[in-house]
């Protein structure tokens, strides 16, 4: 915590220094209160007020200004704490229950459960005078361990299961406090702190509240799901209340979103939206021209757009901005050095935690056929192989027969299963003959599981069931994410 801080103070409203002549009157110091026991319950409230006179300008008309010191007692302000550093006009400091909390925890080295005596210096300088007035008033205070500022969902109920280094994150709204709305199967979960740690962690404590467990000696009750369904989850850590309910399903604002800039001479083209994840849109696109870029909610509409948060931003960038007017209008912006390559955007316009995340497209230089509808069946090593396109590698192509089954592409042949993959949009798709959009998932990739917050990419597994054999062309488009399945 920063040694100076900048507070709201009571000031006088006459800067005429020749009405402050107050003779000889004496500088003092005084507190609100002087025993305070901080709580993180009431972290925003003032936790004390010191409160000083204007002490005297010895008749000059000069300024006066004030500094304020805290330090433990008995210790002759050896190492103190500056909380107003030479400043005039300012006759109080109120700090919040949380900031004082944090000087006493990170200045002075105080724990929760042990107070200390603080006392409060004012020294008062008046310019051009070498003498300086001081008055000291004690309080004694006792800190608080604040409760942890992430909290995760852990368990066979949650989108990402068991594994503790692939929790499901809660969005922090306050103190202790944390909201998760989405999808649970009927299974248990917990509450885990740190990624990677099953310890410590908050559980049932048997009676639908929570308690904190800190080592694998003491009871592991979990929560309990019963009916799979969308649920709004609130945790306050603070009271050590859970409340759990279930909810219509949340829907994106928009259903439609548009790729708009430099690239596309400022038309607007259309994202396509994950099935996985509606609140994601994607786009893959080779730019030849570079320049500005946004993102529009209408065709055509330069309103209710998603922006950068601040002008030329570089793609790598995620964060973003929703403006429902025109202004601010500040882009994206690619370099002469970062176009003639291909990219990949995901949009995420979750309300309150928008992301823009583009990476530069690795084309991969093989691609397979896998699944019992296939000549080689479900052996991955041995897996049919596409041909490339010559004229555009982002293209393969194969023609062949098919048998009934499942059908999906893998794009490395990863021997364990989790390599990449393009598959259906939805388990069980009937190939159209038409072009379809297919999902890039690579399992061992963080970036990929990255844009998804709450599904574990480990566990897709979607593909096409044929359902007529016979004979087939297949055309996929990696860049695009897009094949047709064609019957001869």
């Amino acid at each position: 915590m920063a040694s100076t801080l900048l507070l709201a103070a009571s000031a006088c409203g006459d800067n005429d220094y020749t009405q402050l002549n107050k003779g000889m009157t004496e500088l003092a110091v005084s507190t609100s209160t002087s025993d305070i026991v901080l709580d993180e319950s009431n972290h925003s409230v003032e936790a004390v007020a010191v409160k000083w006179t204007t002490g005297n300008n010895y008749g000059s008309g000069n300024a006066i200004s004030y500094t304020l010191e805290l330090a433990e007692t008995g210790t002759d302000f050896a190492n103190p704490y500056v909380a107003v550093d030479n400043r005039s006009q300012v006759y109080s400091w109120n700090p919040s229950v949380e900031e004082l909390n944090g000087i006493i925890r990170d200045h002075f080295g105080i724990d929760a459960g042990s107070g200390i005596s603080l006392d409060a210096r004012v020294t008062a300088s008046v310019a051009g005078h070498e003498e300086r007035q001081t008055s000291v008033a004690t309080f004694t205070a006792v800190p608080y361990n604040p409760v942890t500022t992430t909290l995760y969902m852990i368990g066979d109920a949650t989108p990402n299961g068991w594994s503790a280094d692939d929790a499901t994150e809660m969005q922090r709204t306050d103190n202790g406090k944390f909201t998760w709305t989405g999808n649970l199967s009927e299974g248990d979960f917990k509450f885990i702190v740190n990624l990677g740690n099953f310890i410590p962690s908050y559980n049932n404590n048997g009676s639908g509240g929570l308690v904190y467990r800190t080592n694998d000696e003491e009871p592991d009750e979990k929560f309990h799901i019963d009916e799979a369904h969308c649920y709004k989850v609130d945790v306050n850590l603070l009271a050590l209340t859970v409340d759990i309910a279930q909810v219509e399903g949340i829907a994106p604002a928009y259903d439609n979103i548009f790729f708009v800039g430099n690239e596309t001479d400022w038309g607007f083209r259309q994202m396509w939206q994950d099935p996985l994840d509606p609140f994601l849109f994607r786009l893959g696109i080779f730019f030849e021209k570079g320049g500005e870029f946004k993102f529009g909610t209408a065709d055509g509409s330069w309103e209710n757009m998603y922006k950068a948060t601040s002008a030329n931003a570089p793609y790598s960038q995620q964060s973003v901005e929703f403006v429902k007017g025109y202004d601010p209008d500040n882009k994206w912006f690619l370099t002469d050095s970062e176009k003639n390559l291909a990219y990949k955007i995901c949009l995420d316009i979750r309300s309150g935690a928008e992301r823009m995340i583009m990476r530069q497209f690795t084309r991969y230089t093989e691609m397979y056929l896998v699944g019992d509808a296939t000549p080689n069946g479900w052996d991955l090593g041995n897996a049919t192989p596409m041909t490339q396109n010559t004229a555009d590698p982002d293209i393969f192509t194969w023609s062949g027969h098919l048998n009934t089954g499942e059908l999906k592409f893998s794009a490395d042949k990863q021997d364990d299963w989790n390599g990449a993959w393009f598959m259906a949009t939805s388990d069980g798709a009937a190939p159209t003959g038409e072009v379809q959009k297919v999902i890039f998932i690579n399992k061992s990739d963080n970036a990929c599981q990255e844009e998804y917050k709450d599904i574990s990419t480990g566990g897709v597994d979607l593909k096409w069931k044929v359902t007529e054999a016979g004979d087939y062309t297949i055309t996929l488009n990696q860049l695009l994410e897009e094949v047709t399945i064609h019957k001869n």
